[in-house]
């Protein structure tokens, strides 16, 4: 929330979009013209908001292999029966609610592993709260895969960060060094906005 409460009006109004008193509405997943629960249980309901530059969810996961697996299978009743509660789905591969909605609640953060949650990139992944998180993630995971499997994935998951971070702070020292050796100027008024929009140093 800091880094966008600063930002210009302009930068924001994508977010505020979703992130108003409408996130606590129904029909914010369950459609205000058709409220159906079983249109609420396709994953393309979480694409509405989950998706862009700044929370690329609904890439990531359509082009997972657990995405291509519902994309393939998505129409097929058989493979994916809608018309049933979550509780009772057994879907040949996860959507999003089966995951984050395990059973049918309707409280997502309970099932979420957002990385920045969990303090800095190299921080302990060892702590109380961490442990019991990724034990409940092994739990659902282990609807389809192994409890070895999982574990292995959240280790390589925790590796990718970690690494992640090394590299960002190294980016971030080599331009510190420009600065310092005169090199670089932090912020030029010519200096253009890069692709996103946001200018290169701020």
């Amino acid at each position: 929330c800091a880094w966008s409460i600063e930002r210009p009006p302009g930068d924001t109004a994508g977010c505020t979009f979703c992130h108003t008193s409408s996130e606590e509405r129904c029909s914010t997943c369950h459609q205000r013209h058709q409220f159906d629960p079983a249109v609420a249980r396709h994953s393309e309901q979480c694409k509405a908001c989950h998706w862009g530059k700044d929370h690329r969810d609904w890439e990531a996961y359509d082009i997972s292999i657990h995405g291509v697996v519902y994309q393939v299978n998505k129409w097929n009743p058989t493979e994916f029966d809608f018309s049933k509660k979550l509780s009772d789905a057994d879907y040949v591969g996860p959507t999003c609610q089966y995951c984050h909605m395990r059973g049918g609640h309707h409280n997502v953060q309970r099932l979420s592993t957002v990385y920045t949650s969990m303090g800095m990139f190299n921080a302990d992944r060892g702590a109380p709260l961490w442990k019991e998180k990724r034990d409940t993630w092994v739990s659902v995971c282990d609807d389809c895969h192994s409890p070895r499997f999982d574990r292995e994935n959240l280790q390589a998951m925790d590796e990718a960060c970690k690494d992640a971070g090394l590299k960002y702070t190294e980016t971030f020292k080599v331009a510190e060094n420009l600065m310092l050796d005169g090199m670089g100027e932090p912020m030029p008024k010519d200096l253009a906005p890069d692709w996103s929009g946001q200018h290169i140093w701020s």
